[in-house]
């Protein structure tokens, strides 16, 4: 594959638009083009997912990427070495990455290497939980921007609760406490947790980031109520249970309800033969690595504690890019990416470092 058919990958991704839950086009797309580079297998799974192997073996290298995006279509287009579109950082640079990596790569003796591009990682991530469950890989490359020269080696963990709180009805000259002020006096008292467990943390990756979601109320003949969602970015010393019980410490009288699947943050090993692969690629490219710890929470959270094997995130683009009608990713750090991978996969794939 030449440098010019490098970009072809990622420029067809970004022409499928593919919002979570409205996959399916992108999805057959990708699969296309695995058969078409000469993937010996590509399918789409039980849930959607594209999937395209390489190789067979008792050794497995997993290539997890997420075929979803935000919505909010972008048209795509390439202008001076830049290509345009929804996705093209969060995280279709990335899947496009793994997919034309891998085939440059191609297959080795013991090894198979599966890229998959995952659904539904904006939203509850089905693509991921379910291969979690299908996979046992021994090492595994996760697929979100952080530039081509870095690696994010940890993401916090996630929470999203409902808390309602109910009041008698009074008279609104009475000075009895409504359901709205108490759920505000509630909202009030995370932030000052927060701040107070924040304070002496400069590391954002280590801090408690609450953010309220939602506020809604009403009323009935005798009772009135107000409901608040709180959605937080949780470090690893807050695990999503610790944080419940707190809520329900600060809530007093309010009943806190789990909203979706909570997920503990995730910190990967520096000292494995994945991030030392990585590292050795990046300098091969002339580039200066560095690690990151990143304030959101990715399929990393959910796979990498099932899988119990080296792992780590890579991707190229620039996060601050994500959700934006800006996505934007030059040609020349796609092309960085996937010679770093293809190095890095070939590393993995020789004889065991003494």
């Amino acid at each position: 594959m030449s440098e010019l058919q490098i970009g072809e990958t990622l420029i067809g991704l970004a022409g499928q638009y593919s919002p979570s839950g409205q996959e399916g086009a992108a999805v057959r797309w990708l699969v296309e083009r695995m058969r078409s580079l000469g993937y010996e297998g590509a399918f789409i799974d039980e849930v959607g997912n594209a999937v395209g192997t390489i190789g067979k073996g008792p050794h497995q290298i997993m290539l997890l990427g997420h075929i979803d995006t935000v919505s909010g279509w972008i048209p795509p287009r390439v202008e001076d070495g830049v290509v345009y579109g929804r996705g093209v950082v969060d995280a279709k640079g990335a899947l496009a990455c793994f997919t034309d990596a891998a085939v440059r790569c191609g297959a080795a003796e013991g090894w198979q290497l599966v890229v998959i591009g995952a659904v539904d990682e904006e939203r509850d991530s089905r693509g991921a939980w379910f291969t979690a469950e299908q996979y046992r890989p021994e090492y595994a490359v996760i697929g979100e921007p952080n530039r081509w020269n870095r690696i994010a080696l940890g993401y916090k963990g996630c929470s999203r609760v409902r808390i309602t709180l109910r009041r008698g009805q009074s008279h609104s000259a009475g000075g009895v406490e409504s359901a709205c002020e108490a759920a505000v006096e509630v909202w009030q008292a995370i932030k000052r947790f927060a701040e107070e467990y924040n304070t002496g943390k400069p590391r954002v990756f280590d801090q408690v980031l609450p953010s309220l979601q939602g506020l809604d109320s009403g009323a009935g003949d005798f009772d009135q109520w107000a409901a608040l969602v709180v959605s937080a970015r949780l470090p690893p010393a807050v695990s999503p249970q610790d944080w419940f019980v707190k809520l329900e410490e600060l809530c007093g009288d309010g009943r806190v309800q789990q909203v979706g699947k909570p997920i503990p943050a995730w910190v990967c090993d520096k000292n494995t033969r994945v991030v030392r692969a990585l590292l050795a690629g990046i300098r091969a490219e002339g580039g200066e690595p560095a690690f990151v710890y990143k304030t959101g929470t990715a399929d990393l959270n959910i796979v990498a504690p099932q899988w119990g094997c080296p792992a780590l995130v890579y991707g190229p683009g620039d996060s601050a890019l994500d959700h934006t009608p800006h996505e934007k990713l030059e040609l020349a750090e796609y092309q960085k990416s996937v010679r770093v991978l293809e190095s890095a996969l070939r590393r993995l794939m020789e004889k065991p470092e003494n």
